[in-house]
């Protein structure tokens, strides 16, 4: 009997006759269904068609998807991995499943054609808008396991649904707000139309029955604008008032809430004219700029929710064997041994042990491009492995992931608020203090004059001079533009950044790791006192062996040992090999242990570090450094804004004076300790210089906690970080230039959104008073005005990252940087 031909797409056996073809990778393919030719033919339309070539790529090799994928499956059989996700009805259990891989609606159509047709499964339901499955089976019969696995054979990979309480929260909020905007935008036109019929222009032969029909009916529609739609501004009013802060929601809530009442004493007396079609385009208006705002403020939420959520629900960690087990995250402990196979998640910080891959670290850093990695570089949590499978060593879990500290980071940044935010915020309340004394005195004026226009004279300046954008001007502006600095690769962990980036005028920068790449080669080896080279760089090798530095790479490995290694920041290492005291580092350093004068520095271009013992110095090594792709440019924009630059290095070889001259620097100071260089820093600023320090290591953290903005790099070390005001995520310093153009035009956005709204306000408030502005046209104002300020501000989300270096990201050495 022959073989049934499987289908190209889900591997099921293709029914004979059956007609469903397509042509894929340049072959004619065999489906069993017009589901699956339908889901093929949309993969390959869409350019995917090497998924098919990858999926059978990964088939073939017995190491890879079969041993690994059924491991994974039965961990979702176990009762505590269910609990948070999967109901338990009697019999019957039920899941939310995320599905991965759905492209047409005939996904949807297999999906639950295939399901159903499984003994144990009672529904199967799919939403092809979010993706999720809804799917009830019975679980004496079926394992979860099972089910999962029917949907892998047909090509979909599923995982529990199970969303974070945050971004649970913010869905929840945007689906109420714009319930809110519907409901007004909707029943605002009901009643408009109503109200319009019984101005005198449309009264055409309209009865008075009629005429109280039609105003009754007009309150009725705006009562659900009133109470559901403008609910936030009440409470919002209600909470300003006991806190004694006032802001818009008080204005706003008496010129709405004023109005409706206005307009109910109307409608019951037939005296004055209906304003509910105001009250209506007032909210509307209103809350669709409130909306937007909402959807700018989400566009940096939505990357700190993606960082938050980077991380896998579970890992294979291998034992002393070398065998793979599948456990949940929690259960992994520091120094354990895990399996990253290609397209997995790397679960925590660590270190490769085995194997050559790409990682993608996009997310994290801006840095589009996988970045090489190999055994004994360093890996971080929450990245994706590219290409190969590695074996990777555990070194930080949970909160002190490098991940963890970025969120942390995040969080501290966004919790701030900047003093342009202050200012508006307090010229708002202000303003709307003399609003309201204003519209009392005017009231009074008017009371006196026309008593009947009074009441709308008042409410015409409430709506009028609402200051929604001028609170509005300044939070959407730094909102977007945080946003967008944090996808360019630069996060800011603090709130005065992008004001201060624009008072600038001197800027400091380290050398080994900021300017240069930081990935050092040993050139040279000059020995002294009959000294051996090879014996001398076995010494040096093994002094360097347990620093994480580039330098230490430069030397390599040896079989000695080093015992009661320690660091001095800015100067070297000392340790104790075959029984001897030695240091390596800067001359001076060095030379302290034996009380001999420093040696001369070799002439030749490089970084020397000197090598000694209690008896003297031992040999140079001469090691060699890259200038990074975009450190010109940032030099050359330093300059172009009229900014004072230097060079202060730790460094006390000739190469600091030679990258400052190739990158035409200002002033350059090698062989400096950390307390020099914040010396020199505290004598700009006593002289009334701004400056930006950019660094990376230990001897830089006094700089970059003292500075008026301290920039740290990816690469820099935790501390250097945490005292920073920014960190330069993706190593690229193309992305502080961008970032020095993106201040300048955040504080245009941020002054042109502060005089509109002004202008508007002061222009306003006169005509209002006159009694020339109908409450009407007041609220389309002012609502304009706020959508005005806020699409202005969105402007700052357009930037792209412009092409920049790949830099390895690479740890701190202690003798010079």
């Amino acid at each position: 009997m022959d073989t049934p031909t499987p289908c190209f797409h889900c591997s099921l056996p293709v029914p004979a006759g059956q007609p469903f073809r397509a042509n894929v990778l340049g072959e004619l393919r065999a489906f069993c269904c017009p589901g699956c030719q339908a889901v093929a033919q949309a993969i390959v339309a869409g350019g995917l068609g090497s998924y098919y070539q990858h999926r059978s790529e990964a088939s073939a090799n017995p190491q890879t998807l079969p041993r690994q994928l059924p491991d994974e499956l039965a961990l979702y059989d176990r009762a505590d991995v269910q609990q948070p996700f999967v109901n338990h009805q009697g019999e019957l259990s039920e899941a939310t499943l995320l599905i991965e891989g759905i492209s047409c609606a005939a996904c949807g159509w297999l999906i639950e054609k295939h399901l159903r047709a499984v003994p144990g499964i009672a529904q199967a339901r799919l939403n092809l808008s979010n993706h999720r499955l809804l799917v009830q089976w019975a679980d004496s019969q079926l394992p979860l396991s099972r089910l999962l696995g029917e949907l892998r054979q047909i090509g979909y990979a599923a995982h529990p649904y199970q969303a974070d309480r945050a971004a649970e929260q913010l869905a929840s909020d945007n689906r109420r707000a714009l319930r809110q905007l519907g409901v007004a935008g909707l029943l605002w036109f009901q009643a408009m139309m109503a109200t319009m019929a019984t101005w005198p222009e449309f009264n055409i032969d309209l009865s008075p029955e009629l005429h109280t029909i039609l105003r009754w009916v007009a309150m009725f529609l705006t009562t659900p604008i009133v109470f559901y739609s403008c609910a936030p501004f009440f409470r919002g009013a209600l909470r300003d008032l006991r806190t004694r802060h006032l802001t818009m929601d008080v204005s706003v809530s008496l010129a709405i809430g004023g109005a409706y009442l206005a307009g109910i004493w109307t409608a019951i007396t037939g005296v004055g004219e209906l304003y509910f079609d105001a009250v209506g385009m007032f909210a509307l208006f209103l809350l669709a700029g409130r909306y937007l705002e909402r959807r700018a403020r989400e566009r940096t939420a939505a990357a700190t929710a993606q960082l938050v959520n980077l991380l896998p629900a579970s890992c294979l960690r291998l034992d002393a064997e070398g065998h793979g087990e599948r456990i949940l995250l929690s259960q992994l402990r520091s120094h354990d041994h895990l399996l990253i196979p290609p397209g997995a998640v790397i679960p925590a910080d660590g270190r490769i042990l085995q194997g050559q891959s790409s990682i993608d670290e996009s997310l994290l850093t801006g840095e589009y491009l996988p970045q090489p990695r190999g055994a004994g570089e360093a890996v971080t949590a929450g990245t994706l492995n590219v290409q190969s499978a590695l074996t990777v060593e555990v070194l930080a879990l949970g909160q002190d992931t490098r991940l963890s500290a970025i969120v942390r980071l995040l969080d501290r940044a966004q919790s701030e608020k900047p003093r342009l935010a202050e200012i508006a915020d307090r010229a708002a309340q202000g303003f709307l203090l003399v609003t309201l004394a204003l519209a009392l005195i005017i009231g009074l004026v008017w009371w006196q004059l026309d008593p009947a226009r009074a009441f709308w004279v008042v409410l015409a300046m409430l709506v009028a001079t609402c200051p929604c954008a001028l609170s509005l001007a300044t939070p959407t502006a730094l909102t977007a533009a945080t946003g967008t600095l944090h996808r360019l690769g630069l996060l800011l962990t603090r709130g005065h950044v992008l004001e201060g980036l624009n008072q600038i005028d001197t800027v400091i920068f380290d050398k080994t790791g900021t300017l240069t790449e930081g990935r050092l080669v040993l050139r040279q080896i000059q020995p002294l006192a009959q000294a051996d080279a090879d014996a001398c760089h076995a010494l040096a090798a093994a002094l360097e062996l347990g620093s994480e530095h580039p330098i230490a790479r430069a030397f390599g490995h040896t079989a000695l040992l080093a015992d009661d290694v320690s660091s001095a920041p800015g100067l070297g290492l000392q340790g104790l090999v075959n029984g001897q005291c030695l240091r390596i580092g800067q001359p001076a350093y060095v030379c302290a242990l034996s009380g001999q004068a420093p040696p001369a520095m070799p002439s030749q271009a490089g970084q020397w570090l000197l090598l000694g013992n209690e008896q003297g110095p031992l040999a140079w090594f001469g090691l060699d450094d890259r200038l990074r792709d975009d450190a010109q440019g940032l030099v050359d924009a330093c300059h172009a804004r009229g900014c004072t630059t230097l060079l202060l290095s730790g460094d006390s070889s000739p190469m600091v004076a030679s990258v400052a001259a190739e990158l035409g620097i200002g002033q350059a100071h090698g062989g400096l300790p950390p307390d020099a260089k914040l010396a020199m820093l505290q004598r700009l600023q006593a002289d009334g210089r701004k400056v930006l320090v950019l660094g990376d290591g230990v001897n830089d953290v006094p700089m970059l906690a003292a500075a008026d903005i301290g920039v740290a790099m990816g690469s820099a070390t935790d501390l250097a970080k945490t005292c920073a005001d920014a960190v330069l995520l993706c190593n690229r310093l193309s992305a502080l230039v961008q970032a020095l153009a993106l201040a300048r035009r955040t504080r245009r956005v941020i002054i042109q959104n502060l005089c509109w709204a002004a202008l508007y306000n002061g222009l306003m408030l006169p005509f209002a008073a006159a009694g020339l502005i109908t409450p009407i046209w007041a609220a389309l104002g002012m609502s304009l005005s706020s959508l005005t300020v806020v699409l202005n501000a969105l402007r700052l989300t357009r930037i792209k990252p412009l092409p920049g270096s790949q830099a390895a990201i690479a740890p701190l050495h202690p003798a010079t940087a």
